[in-house]
């Protein structure tokens, strides 16, 4: 079943089925295939049902899709979850003392462990956050970090998620889902719940509101409005809270305060979590063409009139030529030597590693530093001597766009198949709140699966889907 050179979570190297999966292994003998048919066809409807869409840009066949859901779990051990919660704690310490410093003292760059030139040439640095300490101390709110597994023991970040990190809804509908379906799978299996994310996320912003903030703090939730690709996600997520869902035509500024308009008139908000990005937030600040965002929010912000949550300019933690000096990151800051480690990474504005990549291109995986959502980027074991010729002028013409990475032989989880189980390449976003009160890791997260047979490319706007991911109890 699983491929020599790919470790697969379930059945190992030698296709033994690993301790994790026992239960399930054991449960799934014992069904009827047709049966299973059924249930996969039924999940499909209920996320119809659900509404539980995204948006693809640029694609004229369809605005709308449904994500694809796999109904095979991934399951992940007890000891595997605390040793990754470890990690992901100190990534996500670290992130935020980064952009404390960034937007302050820069202290590593006085150390010399930055370059100055990687802050100062960055556009997802926001120079109106210099000096600016968010309520708390907290710039990162919600933090997605994306792992891949290549073995037994090895878990490498990906990427992380520091701005807008999106796909917590899929979390929460995937086990909703599963547990309507497979009741019976969860009374074998002692599986950690996710279902108190919303109040989590709610308490944990609600800990960060301002000091303008003299009773129990009003949250809400700012998006762009229905033609985002994660709108289903903004609406949905306000709706679990118990929050408004505002647009920045229902906002404005009031006594020094950013109000809501209600049927009894303007309410102040006390912390914004907002899903738009820094550039449409305050168009008297930054883009002046925005319809999105609020006039004057960065002013009430800046004087300590409201929380934005993630706070403006942390995407600069969410660039990928910033990511390839992570490690050196986490050990200034906390002291400690990454528990998690990075995927080897060559920084095309370097010279030779410009060269090393060019001469490599097919072996490698190239990806823009501002790049999301599987856009912009190069598989180069994947590509055609066209596609690979096309991508090596994009690289020669701006080589400090580009960032490379070996191809790594990404961990394996099945599906449910038209022929059983088979193999997908997979990768996790677990999802990090982050307040005065302390981190909080949800047990699990999103699992991303590539449905076509070989493929690395997990994104849903890339043909990608999803799974339920169950992290056992002890």
């Amino acid at each position: 079943m699983s491929d020599d050179k790919i470790f697969d979570e379930m059945w190992g190297r030698d296709d033994q089925t690993r301790p994790p999966y026992s239960e399930f292994q054991s449960w799934f003998e014992g069904e009827d295939p047709a049966r299973l048919r059924a249930k996969q066809r039924e999940a499909d409807e209920l996320f119809r049902l659900s509404g539980i869409t995204f948006n693809v840009y640029g694609r004229s066949e369809a605005e709308e899709r449904l994500i694809p859901f796999d109904i095979v779990p991934r399951i992940i051990a007890a000891r595997e979850w605390q040793k990754l919660s470890r990690g992901i704690e100190q990534r996500v310490r670290a992130i935020n003392a980064f952009l404390n410093d960034i937007y302050g003292r820069q202290e590593i760059i006085k150390a010399g462990r930055l370059p100055k030139e990687m802050i100062a040439r960055n556009e997802a640095f926001l120079p109106e956050m210099i000096g600016v300490r968010p309520p708390g101390g907290v710039y990162t709110h919600i933090v997605g970090i994306d792992l891949v597994r290549t073995d037994d023991n090895e878990f490498y970040v990906l990427e992380d998620n520091a701005r807008t990190p999106s796909g917590v809804s899929y979390m929460l509908e995937n086990r909703e889902t599963m547990l309507h379906m497979f009741p019976e799978l969860f009374a074998r299996n002692k599986v950690q719940q996710v279902s108190t994310y919303p109040n989590d996320l709610r308490r944990s912003l609600a800990a960060c509101a301002p000091p303008a903030c003299d009773g129990p703090p009003t949250v809400a939730v700012l998006t762009p409005g229905i033609f985002n690709s994660a709108y289903f996600e903004h609406s949905f997520l306000a709706d679990q809270m118990g929050v408004e869902l505002v647009e920045g035509h229902d906002l404005r500024v009031v006594d020094g305060r950013i109000a809501m308009r209600t049927t009894r008139g303007y309410q102040p908000i006390d912390v914004l979590y907002r899903r738009i990005d820094d550039d449409f937030l305050d168009p008297l600040n930054f883009n002046p063409e925005s319809q999105l965002g609020v006039p004057g929010i960065m002013d009430v912000y800046r004087a300590g009139g409201i929380t934005i949550a993630n706070a403006p300019g942390s995407g600069i933690a969410d660039d990928k030529a910033i990511y390839s000096y992570m490690p050196e990151i986490v050990e200034f800051y906390t002291g400690e030597r990454p528990l998690l480690q990075n995927v080897p990474t060559w920084r095309c504005s370097d010279k030779d590693s410009l060269q090393y990549v060019l001469d490599n291109l097919s072996d490698l995986v190239v990806k823009e530093v501002h790049g999301s959502g599987g856009y912009g980027m190069l598989i180069g074991p994947a590509a055609s001597r066209k596609e690979l010729a096309a991508f090596r002028k994009k690289l020669e013409a701006r080589p400090s766009n580009y960032i490379a990475q070996p191809t790594l032989s990404l961990s394996t989880v099945p599906i449910f198949a038209k022929r059983g189980l088979s193999p997908r390449h997979v990768d996790l976003r677990p999802f990090v709140l982050v307040s005065p009160d302390g981190i909080n890791i949800t047990p699990g997260g999103l699992t991303r699966v590539a449905l076509k047979k070989g493929s690395l490319v997990v994104n849903s706007s890339q043909g990608g889907g999803t799974k339920d991911t169950w992290v056992l109890e002890d």
